[in-house]
């Protein structure tokens, strides 16, 4: 297979491959196939590198099929699919042992493998925070050392590190998602729509062209000059960052999810942060001063395949 790819082949033509058919439903043929390989082929892993809803029945049907496992990188069947999903996929007492989603927040940072743990250990999560963009990691680094928003985002661009609409990256949702995933592993029972998003730029600027968009981003230079002047005559740094509030222990309050800019001490971990990393704080009863950190490549190729990789492998290993 990797050969085949290797040569510039696509899988629709590599032998033994089975192809959807035009007038088939995707989400149907997918989980046609879950049921065919059930029979034919126990002990199957289920790998979902694609970024599609469609592969939540199949995913469903592989979580809850005594000889079938999924592994996916995939954070829609996670995010945009229903908190009922979610728990059906990753939260049922044989799910540990059939699914496998560390790859649809970190790539292959080990960020929902630490986090149960300290679930695990009954260690109360009183609050996770991290930078999970890579793109705007950059734009952030980069307003930091003086650039102004319009500069930084064009060169984003150039670099690749943008989506063809720089508003895709810039608007927050794919940290949205990021962080419901984890907001979901801690068990809280929300929805994409429950999610807090502040975008970067102003609603005047949603509809437009991406080219006019693009024109227009001077116009924002002042406005985040503005904050990041204001956060360093406090010794802070902007990020733009996701925080999780679970409920707190005692029952009060029902628990929030923001994803936006904050301004954060420039000695904090997330404050050091540079560049297109990632970082995770998880602060619970017995991390509370110091948070437990990772820190790493959050984004490419390489380190998404080897996440998958690596739940593939546990998988394989473990039975449930």
């Amino acid at each position: 297979l990797i050969a085949h790819k290797a040569s510039g082949g696509k899988l629709a033509s590599q032998s033994g491959a089975v192809v959807r058919p035009a007038e088939q439903d995707a989400s149907v043929f997918l989980e046609s196939l879950v049921d065919k390989y059930s029979k034919e082929a126990p002990d199957t892993i289920v790998v979902d590198c694609s970024a599609t809803d469609a592969t939540v029945p199949a995913l469903l049907k592989a979580a809850t099929t005594a000889n079938m496992r999924a592994a996916s990188a995939n954070k829609k069947p996670f995010a945009d699919s229903s908190f009922r999903n979610f728990r059906e996929l990753c939260l049922a007492p044989t799910s540990p042992a059939r699914v496998r989603y560390e790859s649809s927040v970190g790539a292959g940072l080990p960020v929902i493998a630490a986090l149960a743990r300290v679930v695990s250990a009954h260690d109360a999560v009183t609050l996770i925070s991290g930078s999970f963009s890579g793109t705007l990691g950059y734009v952030m680094s980069g307003l930091q050392a003086g650039e102004s928003f319009s500069a930084v985002v064009g060169k984003a661009k150039e670099l690749g590190y943008t989506e063809p609409d720089p508003r895709d990256d810039l608007g927050g949702v794919d940290v949205a998602r990021k962080a419901l995933i984890l907001a979901r592993t801690l068990g809280m029972a929300l929805e994409l729509s429950d999610v807090v998003v502040e975008p970067l730029y102003t609603p005047e600027l949603a509809e437009l062209s991406v080219p006019d968009f693009l024109a227009a981003l001077p116009t924002l230079d002042a406005a985040f000059a503005a904050k990041v002047a204001a956060a360093a005559a406090e010794g802070k740094v902007l990020r733009y960052a996701a925080n999780v509030r679970p409920p707190a222990a005692d029952g009060t309050g029902g628990g929030s999810l923001k994803v936006g800019l904050v301004a954060v001490p420039a000695s904090s971990p997330l404050g050091t942060l540079s560049g297109s990393d990632n970082l995770v704080e998880i602060y619970s009863q017995w991390y509370a001063a110091t948070p437990l950190v990772l820190r790493g490549a959050g984004a490419g190729a390489g380190t998404t395949a080897a996440g998958v990789l690596s739940d593939m492998v546990e998988l394989a290993n473990t039975r449930g």
